[in-house]
């Protein structure tokens, strides 16, 4: 696992968290979300809150296992007042905060990943926030930018997911992901070259096998970094003209038909 250490996923997602809440901020609540259509930003809200302590809740108890949030506040608030949502979600987001640092990178916390510890839960909610900021974006047309550092990691930790074997039981057609080794190629265009902004993606008969390489490819997308990180999540149309496609797009196509969650 690429690890930005468990204090950067802490800021990070208080970051995101605020960010988040300021894209929204006075928003018509009832809008639809273009890039989740069948979603408003209410629904999208209360997704996102709801993961925040529903992680929180996890942590806080020390679970070893899958354990719903049945608490009523994580329902979140009735309605679409933008005031009532706005809190409810500050509230979660530091009630996580304050789960993960009493709690450490290290103490044994129920994931749905192979690293069950809250360190999983810092990356994952970061990148959760991340993206649905994204989302929230889509729908009410404020900027969006990512920082660097956080949005290659968002790349990392997508692939680490969908490479698991393990991932196919949540989504069967991340099992197609096999082949005889062709390769998608990430190029990210506005980052530094100690970032390492490139990926290189084989599908083998084996399954996924990434790394964070300049490697030939068969398609390469390249953009900026922010923006191939919204192809990737599928935040993007594949036809956008933010991102330059070169070579197989069937090859991009069948990636981006399967490696989802959906």
């Amino acid at each position: 696992m690429t690890d930005l250490g468990y204090d950067c996923y802490r800021a990070a997602l208080a970051t995101e968290s605020e960010l988040l809440r300021a894209a929204v901020a006075d928003a018509d609540l009832s809008t639809r979300v273009p890039t989740c259509p069948d979603w408003t930003l209410a629904d999208l809200l209360r997704h996102v809150g709801r993961a925040h302590r529903w992680a929180e809740s996890l942590i806080v108890a020390r679970a070893t296992e899958y354990v719903e949030d049945e608490r009523p506040a994580s329902a979140g608030p009735d309605g679409s007042d933008p005031r009532a949502m706005d809190a409810w979600l500050a509230e979660g987001a530091a009630m996580l905060d304050t789960a993960l640092a009493e709690a450490g990178p290290a103490t044994p916390v129920w994931t749905w990943g192979q690293e069950q510890s809250p360190a999983f839960w810092a990356r994952r909610m970061t990148h959760e926030t991340v993206i649905h900021r994204a989302d929230a974006v889509s729908a009410t047309g404020t900027e969006y930018a990512v920082a660097p550092d956080v949005a290659a990691d968002a790349v990392d930790e997508w692939l680490e997911i969908v490479s698991n074997p393990m991932a196919a039981h949540f989504n069967p057609k991340l099992a197609e992901l096999r082949g005889t080794g062709q390769a998608i190629g990430l190029r990210a265009t506005d980052t530094a070259p100690e970032q390492a902004g490139h990926w290189t993606i084989e599908l083998t008969p084996e399954g996924v096998r990434w790394g964070r390489t300049a490697g030939t490819a068969a398609v390469t997308a390249s953009g900026a970094l922010t923006d191939l990180v919204l192809l990737f999540y599928r935040r993007l149309p594949r036809d956008t003209d933010r991102v330059r496609l070169t070579g197989d797009r069937a090859l991009l196509d069948f990636w981006l038909d399967r490696a989802s969650f959906e």
